[in-house]
């Protein structure tokens, strides 16, 4: 559910990118709802997908998932279900935004620019952390469980969220109001408009050699970086994400200088490099 969400507060698609994402679906058949054109599109393919039906080709090649999902979400529920080979083809797209299909004749490239989004269990049963039921995994078991996504792969992923264990009562009962979609939306739009006003891209669009530009460090910041580098293991592809989750943290709260409060809310976020660096 929180998955779906998700595009309802990404910006619109403008006209050009409607067309572009149109223009992907109709190569496959697919048309876009009449009253979602302009909304980021969303995907979830089942987890026995193949890597030809996530990144395309075909003997005759047409796009896949991942460029179904152009300008907007991909989402892979059970992530550990899929085939690691399918997985390890999504690193390249990732970076590069988009994807490489050779064939004998010809060499198709189609547009793959989404955000990647996924979900997991702690162990195959479920309840490792539980504080109610045991789990009935060994550790060997556990760890053959997480190792099925490798390294390069998980660096990749900007945010590791741990959604704790909820009581029926917190489920089922009255919550507090909580911020709208719509005024997400509306600070969503404010840190991308601050974004393109002081660089012309997005954060998630600065190459390394940019960041000491837009996402310049303080001292104390910088220091700060270093230590956490060496305490997780943080790759040199690792520490480039945290600075640009910190900076874009920074542009929601409307600060013009990224402290060590962004940062160490963004290296907070580095959830499985602590579980594996330290």
């Amino acid at each position: 559910m929180l998955a779906a969400r998700l595009p309802s507060i990404l910006p619109h698609l403008s006209s050009d990118e409607a067309v572009e994402v149109a223009s992907i679906y109709s190569l496959t058949g697919l048309a876009r709802e009449p009253d979602k054109i302009f909304s980021a599109p969303f995907r979830a393919p089942h987890h026995t997908a193949s890597s030809v039906a996530l990144v395309g080709g075909g003997s005759h090649p047409s796009p896949g998932e991942i460029s179904l999902a152009h300008r907007g979400v991909l989402f892979l529920d059970e992530l550990p279900e899929y085939g690691r080979s399918v997985l390890e083809v999504l690193r390249e797209p990732i970076e590069s935004g988009e994807i490489r299909i050779s064939r004998a004749n010809a060499t198709l490239t189609f547009p793959a620019q989404f955000q990647l989004l996924a979900a997991m269990n702690p162990c195959p049963c479920g309840f490792s952390g539980h504080p109610k039921v045991a789990c009935t995994d060994t550790p060997q078991q556990i760890s053959n469980y997480r190792r099925k996504l490798s390294g390069p792969l998980l660096d990749r992923f900007d945010l590791h969220v741990e959604v704790a264990f909820q009581s029926g009562s917190v489920l089922l009962g009255k919550s507090a109001p909580a911020e709208s979609s719509s005024a997400v939306y509306e600070r969503v739009l404010q840190a991308r408009k601050r974004q393109l006003d002081r660089q012309s891209k997005l954060n998630s669009e600065l190459k390394p050699s940019e960041l000491e530009e837009f996402c310049s460090l303080q001292p104390q910041t910088q220091s700060m970086l270093e230590r956490a580098m060496d305490r997780l293991a943080l790759s040199a592809r690792g520490a480039h994400r945290v600075i640009r989750v910190a900076r874009t943290l920074a542009d929601l709260n409307g600060a013009e200088q990224l402290s060590t409060e962004h940062l160490g809310e963004a290296l907070a976020y580095r959830g499985l490099d602590r579980q594996s660096g330290g």
